[in-house]
């Protein structure tokens, strides 16, 4: 597909009401994601390491109407918990996600 195409089909799923995907789950780390209720701009994600190696996360959030925010990268050694978070300014965190990587 071309740069041209993809652009186009990106601002039809925008006009069209429908959401990009939203970001990958944690596939090694166990983790709970959320938007906060109260200042809807924040997302967190609060991982926990049940492997024997030592990994690091951190949140992607997926702001509604602005730009998508990393949060820090958070290092869990072996059972080890943490969160990262990430704020959307006034534009609203729609969803969080979670990257990881192999520390």
């Amino acid at each position: 597909m071309s740069k041209g195409m993809f652009v186009a089909a990106a601002i039809g799923l925008v006009a069209a009401g429908m959401a990009p995907p939203a970001p990958a789950v944690a596939k090694v780390l166990k983790c709970d994601t959320v938007v906060q209720e109260q200042g809807s701009d924040l997302g967190v994600a609060a991982c926990s390491n049940p492997t024997g190696e030592t990994w690091m996360f951190r949140a992607v959030v997926v702001c509604r109407r602005a730009l998508d925010v990393l949060g820090e990268w958070v290092t869990l050694p072996p059972g080890a918990y943490g969160q990262s978070r990430g704020a959307c300014d006034s534009a609203g965190a729609g969803t969080v996600g979670v990257e990881e990587k192999l520390g």
